[in-house]
């Protein structure tokens, strides 16, 4: 367990919040962060792209 601690640390903020996660017990909260995160990056790709049409069809 003290091997996952140190490599969290050491990857920056994304390892700030998985400590965080550990320490608190707030393990439900990463299936919200990473689906959060797809779809900022899903919008962020379907603002100026040739990918635009096709993500507009998924809305």
């Amino acid at each position: 367990m003290k091997f996952i601690r140190n490599g969290a640390r050491n990857m920056g903020v994304a390892g700030e919040l998985l400590s965080f996660f550990m320490r608190n017990k707030r393990w439900w909260l990463v299936p919200m962060v990473v689906s959060l995160f797809l779809i900022g990056a899903l919008i962020i790709l379907g603002q100026s792209s040739a990918i635009a049409p096709f993500i507009y069809t998924l809305f």
